[in-house]
């Protein structure tokens, strides 16, 4: 699939990362690449190992024109649900960029409430380079800061299931109850809670 890119100068791809788990924010980037820099390997962050993911993400930061990491957190995800959290995480990416951007390509089927141009791609993390390097971007954040939990929650395994609904997870939840970092509008959490008053 062809995308038509518009004739201007900043581009910024965007990406969220943490809609699917039961615990944490739900993480995203917005990327302006440098053409005069290019990065190879950039692709769907999910479809890398996670060394290289690690590795462009540090080249990603070193070479992007610029680049900003944004959030919804937890108790905003139970506030507003999930999809408008995520869409207020990518506006914040967006505005949070150091050089504003001209148009934007967004991974998925819906535009966040945002002033600039903007273009909704499915599968983008695959398809504009901008929203590859976003995706890499705040998955390695995401994972990062689910290995910090880990360290607190060692009984819970987030280091490995990332917080998304396995059996592990599952198993950790009945035995040992909710963190204060699940997202409690969740129905399986929510299921847990009830099991457990």
């Amino acid at each position: 699939m062809q995308i038509k890119r518009p004739k201007v100068k900043y581009i910024a791809g965007v990406d969220e990362v943490g809609r699917g788990p039961l615990v944490g924010d739900v993480v995203t980037a917005a990327v302006i690449l440098d053409p005069s820099k290019p990065i190879a390997g950039l692709t769907d962050s999910k479809k890398l190992s996670e060394k290289k993911r690690n590795a462009l993400a540090e080249e990603i930061k070193e070479k992007a024109l610029c680049y900003c990491i944004a959030r919804a957190t937890v108790d905003e995800i139970d506030e507003l649900n999930i999809l408008h959290a995520t869409m207020l995480a990518m506006k914040r990416a967006v505005e949070g960029l150091s050089i504003p951007a001209e148009f934007v390509f967004i991974d998925g089927n819906r535009l966040p409430d945002i002033t600039v141009p903007a273009q909704a791609v499915v599968k983008g993390d695959s398809l504009v380079e901008e929203i590859s390097a976003a995706s890499i971007l705040a998955k390695v954040t995401r994972d990062n800061e689910m290995i910090e939990l880990d360290a607190q929650y060692p009984q819970f395994g987030f280091a490995g299931h990332k917080g998304y609904p396995t059996k592990a997870h599952f198993e950790a939840l009945a035995q040992h109850g909710i963190t204060p970092h699940h997202r409690k509008s969740f129905k399986p959490v929510q299921r847990i809670i009830a099991e457990q008053s």
